[in-house]
């Protein structure tokens, strides 16, 4: 099923999809070059928002959760690129332990990781899941709404406490699922002959959305620079703010004075190019995922007058740690629709491949909010194969292909990002 694409695609996004479309061997190429000097990560996904003036990543995920909302027609890609990720890191691997996330009641993530599972087994691997919950002591049956039963097992040193593993079975491969949000368990620590994907680094223990989008800046400057368009097109303009505490009104100047600053960037951007609609930010957790902790502002005066509940909102993120710092990210509209609500892509890719997405649409939310949100479905995008040729004889805006394939690239810019962010942030590299 292919969504029905209503987005006006108007004067400067029609002119990149037209420069990407008819750039493509050159794009291609500058890839392949890109991955010689860079390792991406085993897999990542991707948020994009499409303001049809403006195509943009607003969020990178190291962890991607939501394998079960790809379309079943996918699969054979996913497992393609899955077998060249497993041959790069582990060629004779048999054995593979995939760390979940520990909130075993949330039937969809447990269905993504069923899917995960289904990809990685059809690779040849025997695969088994290792709890860090607490709660699963022993091996423990958990029945999804499908039938498909999923046996979590507890997490343990095995080899003289030299590898990672469950009971008699001893892995040379460790896939984590989980982000490590609450911190990196000590278990994981000093895993030295086994390899662990992704490394304990890409945990949000560690990791920060602001180095991310560091180095997709990087990355979007010399993509625009060889294609000869403005790099604003595909990238948000975006600022940081340390040592915030929304209780108790600290860091409050440092935000108003960067949301000032990142409004006027856009205000002259909307101006160069006659766009009409309302400037925003987005102000969010620095570190973290599940949609917490992130608030729509449009005038720096609002990030002093929140209310008891908004300062409330904004002071935790995933499992109620503190907010300390955030990322200021210039807001991208999101004007794609999918039965008239609010819709915006989500691009999945393993290893340097894209093997499939959906539309995250939210019928509550506007087209400058987050989408990621109660009341949020998934509708899956067709990047059937047929869609990754773009059809260069297609006039600008009108085939889904095209469309499709433009995603694919700006999301391939964000996962050559996190490979860049991963090697600066690689505490074996430092010094």
């Amino acid at each position: 099923m292919v969504p029905h694409l209503v987005t006006a695609l108007n004067g400067p996004l029609l002119e990149l999809e037209k420069t990407i479309i008819d750039s493509t061997p050159a794009i291609e190429r500058w890839f392949r070059l890109e991955w010689q000097d860079h390792t991406p990560p085993f897999y990542c996904s991707v948020d994009l928002r499409n303001a049809g003036f403006k195509l943009a990543p607003v969020d990178t995920n190291l962890f991607p959760g939501g394998f079960n909302n790809l379309s079943v027609e996918m699969l054979p890609l996913a497992v393609q690129a899955t077998m060249a990720a497993i041959e790069k890191y582990c060629p004779d691997a048999k054995n593979l332990l995939l760390v979940p996330e520990s909130h075993t009641r949330n039937t969809y993530y447990l269905q993504n990781i069923a899917r995960l599972i289904k990809i990685l087994r059809q690779t040849g691997l025997d695969v088994r899941i290792g709890s860090l919950s607490e709660d699963i002591k022993e091996p423990t049956p958990l029945i999804l709404p499908d039938g498909t039963t999923l046996m979590m097992e507890p997490l343990k040193r095995i080899n003289n406490g030299r590898r990672v593993g469950v009971d008699d079975f001893n892995p040379c491969t460790i896939l984590l699922n989980n982000d490590l949000s609450s911190g990196t368990p000590e278990i994981l620590r000093n895993v030295y002959e086994q390899s662990l994907f992704p490394p304990l680094h890409a945990g949000w223990t560690v990791r920060r959305k602001s180095n991310h989008f560091a180095a997709y800046d990087d990355v979007a400057k010399r993509f625009s620079k060889m294609l000869g368009i403005d790099p604003w097109l595909l990238n948000p303009f975006f600022s940081k703010c340390s040592h915030v505490n929304f209780s108790e009104h600290e860091g409050e100047e440092c935000l108003a004075a960067s949301v000032h600053s990142v409004l006027t960037k856009i205000r002259r951007k909307y101006k160069q190019y006659g766009i009409k609609e309302k400037p925003f930010v987005i102000v969010k957790a620095d570190a973290g995922t599940y949609g917490m902790g992130i608030m729509t502002v449009t005038d720096a005066s609002e990030v002093k007058d929140l209310n008891r509940k908004q300062r409330n909102k904004m002071s935790v993120g995933k499992e109620g740690l503190p907010v300390r710092d955030v990322i200021i990210q210039e807001g991208v509209h999101s004007f794609e629709r999918v039965d008239e609500a609010v819709a915006e892509p989500v691009v999945y890719m393993i290893d340097r491949y894209v093997v499939g997405g959906f539309y995250r649409v939210n019928e509550k939310r506007d087209i400058n909010e987050n989408l990621n949100a109660p009341g949020a479905h998934f509708v899956p995008l067709a990047f059937a194969q047929q869609h990754t040729i773009p059809d260069r004889s297609a006039e600008p805006g009108t085939a889904a292909p095209n469309r499709f394939y433009m995603y694919g690239v700006v999301a391939r810019l964000a996962l050559l990002a996190a490979s860049i962010e991963l090697e600066r942030t690689d505490p074996d590299m430092q010094g």
